[in-house]
């Protein structure tokens, strides 16, 4: 099959622009994930440190005006942590996906009970307590999860107030909460972990978006550029080559009158051109001397 000049360039620019297209997919895949799982993390964070900031708000503004209140009823918006998840429960809705747990190993609060997930990773936070954050994936029924666990340790002293022994504790939170759970904490240890999670399928969602975007504006810039090459390769080399065979096919028909090579320019192109004009005056002369 004989194949044109356009065709077998068109055929060579396609194979590389394939070639090209396939590995800037693959690699902008890769990078616009890793970006989007950064950004989740950064976000999980600010959550991580606003809840912080909620808990401490608790700690110093809050707690300190109810001391009366809890010696006749036990107000849970006293309790930091308490706070905190309150706090976050109303920022999750404008992250969707997005959740925030504070769990003990020994809760007063039963809501605070860790899954067992959430347990071997407190317990992880115990055993090593140089560790400050933990940042890893877990697989659910619905798929992959990121999580931020940050361990939670007792450094206040009035904690133990309410968390050492149940002797201590004011009658309104064994009231409320029993005396079997949340006692016998001890000073500068793990007892527990603030987590946020997050689905992957949002930021893997995100960097999908991006990724069509980026894969559709390269295939149109393939487009027009595969559009300019063609009629720059057609202006400027098979026009011009199909005039330059059309004289030669004259030339060797013997019909030198109608032969025209008159290709202007400084190319190679009129560089043939000239060539072949020299060429036809070779012969004009030739036959007239032959004819003489």
């Amino acid at each position: 099959m004989r194949l044109s000049l356009a065709v077998k360039f068109n055929l060579v620019f396609l194979a590389v622009f394939v070639v090209g297209f396939v590995s800037a997919g693959f690699a902008a895949r890769e990078l616009l994930r890793r970006a989007a799982i950064e950004e989740t993390v950064q976000n999980a964070r600010v959550l991580m440190e606003a809840a912080g900031a909620a808990q401490n708000y608790t700690a110093t503004q809050v707690t300190p005006l109810l001391q009366t209140q809890l010696k006749y009823s036990f107000v849970p918006q006293s309790v930091p942590a308490f706070s905190a998840v309150e706090t976050l429960m109303t920022l999750e809705k404008h992250l969707a996906g997005y959740s925030y747990r504070s769990t003990m190993l020994n809760p007063t609060n039963p809501r605070d009970r860790p899954s067992d997930w959430e347990a071997d990773v407190i317990r992880h936070l115990h055993d090593k307590p140089e560790l400050k954050e933990i940042v890893g994936l877990r697989d659910t029924p619905t798929g992959q999860n990121l999580y931020i666990a940050r361990p939670n340790r007792i450094t206040d002293a009035a904690c133990m107030e309410c968390h050492s022994v149940p002797s201590r504790a004011p009658k309104t939170l064994i009231d409320k909460y029993g005396p079997d759970n949340g006692f016998n904490w001890a000073m500068h240890d793990v007892i527990g972990a603030d987590f946020v999670s997050v689905p992957m399928a949002l930021p893997v969602a995100r960097s999908d978006a991006v990724l069509r975007t980026f894969l559709a504006s390269l295939l149109g810039v393939f487009v027009l550029l595969l559009v300019a090459l063609n009629v720059m390769v057609h202006l400027l080399v098979t026009r011009r080559i199909r005039a330059l065979s059309r004289a030669a096919d004259q030339a060797s028909l013997g019909q030198l009158d109608g032969a025209d090579f008159g290709e202007r320019g400084r190319d190679e192109i009129a560089s043939l051109a000239a060539s072949f004009a020299r060429m036809k005056t070779s012969l004009v002369e030739a036959f007239k001397m032959i004819e003489a």
